[in-house]
């Protein structure tokens, strides 16, 4: 495998060393009902040259590879325009454009989820695209956060403020594929307070998949992907370019600051990012602050990339670094008032823990039990250039460590410590159009390998995971009709070893020790092979220039992970002993989505049902012994075994929004999201009754509201001011897994959001050297608690004092973001 690595390296690298200087210039003015259009983005897709106009509607990219291109000319309010042009060595090619006004973008460029650069309108599928200002608008704690502000469908079962797992459609953990730059982000993502790894001060974009992917990416994608887009170097040539970001959120008195530098010249392109965030225990208007919520965030960025005639390279190196608290919601049971462990779990009483000091709670030092996780990554991604087609070449190695501590006797002893080494690899090629049929062939898959360290808790073994998927995507329009469809076929091996855990006599803690050390293992030998088919076939229909109508039916599959079938220990940070089961097979499902999208001179509508039926599908439930009472493996711990049945998952998506061309300043946003998860299951049905009816972790139905006054020209130096005002409002969830109180009701609420930002210009060029975002969140400081926040369920008393159990969510908050330019 090493051998392999090296020599696809080194095949991929050769181009840069044959590479010459042959490039040009592209320059022109973009117009709009006879004036200068300002702040109009002007890109060649598939590269990294892009740029914006100035006042005069000018702008000019040099440095671009000589040859044949697209530009894409695109601004909010106005339909794009894409025009072919040949680039000529040492010559300034001059184009020009006019766009006409639209009230949405409709030929805006995707890449996720789809073989090769996708119109929106084009794909059947369902995609959302956030752009950066978007995510700056909707303030949050983490990015995943900001994104589900934004997109219809997609919610987050949350551990604190640090830390949300994406679920699309009512399925998430392994089910959704998340990216970093179209690498797959492999980070031990199958536990609860396991988060996601990625600066969110570098992302550029955000593109969400919502149903089936595993055509395009085998295993993980059931549900749909989520991809994480940095920012490329696209400045002026020759010229360093920067900006510096800082931030503050009152509610947990974050304090987050990120400085980006880039420079690119002859097609070399470098980029550079450092962030750093701290915070405090986060708080409500029902309990103060919340013990065990701080945490801080180091994120360094290194890129460098080579555009040239034969094609482009980019490199990229990253590096996370996390220390999270553990909250476990320990309490007085008279005052509420957090407590904390101070004794091993033999010993520990829970209503004789100290109660927690007030100056502890609001400090930025990490306690003695949290989480420290890295996160190392490097990535290279290869464009080249076959005649009329296209050659694209993905490899990346990560190594994710995690620690968890959580012997409070012995703080620098971690109860999880695991390495997770993971070596990814994804080539494709993109046919030249053969008769109006693009084809696309692939082959992508992974090796994995995890290794515990110096622990005493042991979740999962030492393991090998490799994994390999082959496809063939076809895409072919025919007038009003856009049809796509293909095929792909994936197998997946895992193994390990006996894996035994015995007694330490130095700490009294468990250890590893040898197989032959004669103890019955933990985790005795396992083999098994993985093997399911993908398919999909979609169509769009444009009924007329601004009515379209999509359908899709897609199979997935998914291979069980890791804890599925081969936990059998504590997961500390979890609070969580977890028991695998080893028969289990691989996850299938089959869904079928419908669409239809209007775009009126004063409005954007769109709605969307989907059905989703899943054999084999996997979840977790309390294990409880014959009495009925919950098994108890970890004194203070809860025992969860996982299950596997049948499931079926439906639900709908809607927007509206209304932006009145009397009144181009004001947009009206509106969305809602309803999701249904039934169990399938007719043994588990008879044995539980109603309790077994609904899925775990299903969103309630969710509407967001949004009115916004912003003004697109310049208005003196500013740039895009705006003023908003949000109501997002989930109702009661009453339809949940109530066996063994596995999930209890979610009362409704409504949160209201505030907010305002501009841009400020200046000097010749009036380029936009400030951007500010003030938001207010849950401006009335209401209490409530999510369906998907798993500290709702984090309570060691039958009732409490108070009446409330559980942990509430995060109160008030204002934050406040600046970005300079340099």
């Amino acid at each position: 495998m090493k051998h392999f690595v090296l020599y696809i390296t080194w095949l991929l690298l050769l181009p840069v060393s044959l590479a010459t200087a042959q490039t040009g210039s592209i320059r022109g003015q973009v117009l709009a009902e006879g004036r200068p259009l300002e702040l109009a983005t002007v890109v060649l897709p598939g590269t990294s040259f892009g740029t914006a106009t100035d006042a005069q509607g000018r702008y000019e990219l040099h440095g671009i590879p000589a040859g044949v291109h697209d530009v894409v000319f695109s601004s909010l309010g106005f339909q794009g325009k894409r025009q072919r042009l040949a680039v000529a060595e040492g010559q300034t090619t001059e184009v020009s454009a006019r766009l006409s006004p639209s009230p949405a973008a409709l030929q805006e460029v995707v890449v996720t989820g789809v073989s090769r650069a996708t119109e929106l309108r084009k794909s059947p599928v369902p995609v959302a695209v956030l752009s950066r200002r978007e995510v700056n608008l909707n303030g949050s704690n983490n990015v995943i956060d900001a994104a589900v502000k934004g997109v219809p469908g997609l919610s987050a079962v949350t551990t604190g403020p640090n830390i949300s797992k994406p679920f699309i459609r009512g399925l998430g953990y392994n089910r959704v594929l998340t990216l970093y730059n179209g690498l797959r982000q492999e980070g031990q993502q199958w536990g609860d307070e396991h988060g996601i790894e990625i600066d969110q001060y570098d992302i550029d974009r955000i593109e969400v998949v919502k149903g089936p992917a595993s055509l395009i990416y085998g295993s993980d994608a059931v549900a749909g992907v989520i991809n994480m887009l940095p920012r490329l170097p696209n400045g002026p040539v020759g010229q360093l370019q920067g900006d510096v970001l800082t931030e503050y959120q009152t509610n947990n008195n974050l304090i987050g600051t990120s400085l980006g530098l880039n420079y690119n010249k002859a097609g070399w392109q470098y980029a550079g990012r450092g962030s750093y965030r701290l915070a405090q225990a986060y708080r409500n208007a029902l309990e103060g602050r919340v013990y065990g919520t701080a945490f801080r965030e180091l994120n360094l960025t290194a890129m460098a990339g080579l555009e040239k005639t034969w094609g482009s390279l980019q490199l990229y190196a990253t590096l996370y670094d996390n220390l999270q608290e553990i909250p476990d919601g320990s309490r007085d049971s008279l005052s509420r008032r957090f407590t904390r462990q101070v004794l091993e779990s033999g010993l520990d009483i829970i209503k004789h823990r100290p109660i927690v000091p007030t100056a502890e709670l609001a400090t930025y030092r990490i306690n003695p039990l949290h989480q420290h996780i890295q996160h190392y990554r490097l990535l290279s991604r290869t464009r080249l250039r076959v005649g009329s087609g296209e050659l694209h070449a993905l490899l990346g190695a990560q190594q994710n460590i995690r620690r968890e501590y959580n012997h409070p006797t012995a703080p620098a002893q971690p109860g999880l410590a695991v390495a997770l080494n993971t070596y990814n690899y994804d080539v494709r090629y993109a046919a030249p159009t053969w008769h109006g049929l693009e084809a696309t062939l692939g082959l992508n898959g992974m090796y994995q390998l995890n290794r515990n360290r110096d622990a005493t808790d042991f979740p999962i073994p030492d393991y090998s995971l490799f994994d390999v998927g082959g496809y063939a995507f076809l895409k072919r329009s025919f007038g009003k009709l856009d049809l796509s469809g293909g095929l792909r076929y994936d197998t997946r091996l895992l193994h390990w070893s006996d894996f035994a855990v015995g007694l330490n006599p130095a700490t009294g803690f468990s250890q590893q020790v040898p197989a032959v050390s004669g103890l019955e293992p933990q985790f005795p030998a396992f083999r098994a092979t993985y093997r399911g088919a993908s398919a999909s076939v979609g169509a769009t229909y444009n009924l007329s220039d601004r009515l379209l109508l999509r359908a899709n039916v897609a199979r997935g599959y998914r291979a069980p992970n890791i804890t599925e079938v081969g936990s059998n220990g504590l997961d500390p940070g979890a609070h969580i002993v977890y028991l695998g089961n080893r028969t289990f097979g691989p996850e299938f499902s089959l869904q079928e989505d419908l669409g239809l999208s209007a775009y009126l001179p004063d409005a954007e509508l769109s709605a969307s049902v989907f059905n989703n039926n899943i054999n084999n599908y996997i979840y977790q439930a309390r294990l409880n012994d014959a009495n009925g009472q919950p098994v108890v493996l970890v004194p203070g711990n809860a025992t969860y075994q996982y299950q596997q049945g049948r499931a079926q998952l439906y639900g709908f998506e809607a927007t509206v929004n209304l932006h009145p061309k009397a009144w181009p300043a004001l947009a009206f946003n509106n969305s809602l999201a309803y999701v249904t998860g039934l169990n399938r299951e007719t043994s588990l049905l008879q044995e539980n009754g109603a309790d077994a009816r609904y899925l775990p972790f299903i969103p309630p139905l969710r509407t967001r509201s949004e009115v916004r006054l912003s003004k697109q020209q310049p208005w003196g130096s500013l740039r895009q001011p705006y003023v908003r005002a949000v109501l997002d409002y989930n109702a009661p969830q009453n339809r949940f897994y109530a066996v063994d109180n596995t999930e209890t009701r979610t009362e409704g609420y409504a949160l209201v959001g505030l907010g305002l930002g501009t841009g400020l210009a200046s000097g010749p060029e009036k380029r936009e050297w400030l951007q500010f975002f003030l938001q207010l969140d849950n401006a009335f400081n209401t209490t409530y608690q999510s369906h998907l926040n798993r500290l709702k369920y984090f309570e060691y008393y039958a009732a409490s004092a108070n009446g409330r159990a559980g942990i509430y969510n995060q109160g008030r908050n204002l934050s406040l973001k600046i970005t300079l330019s340099f």
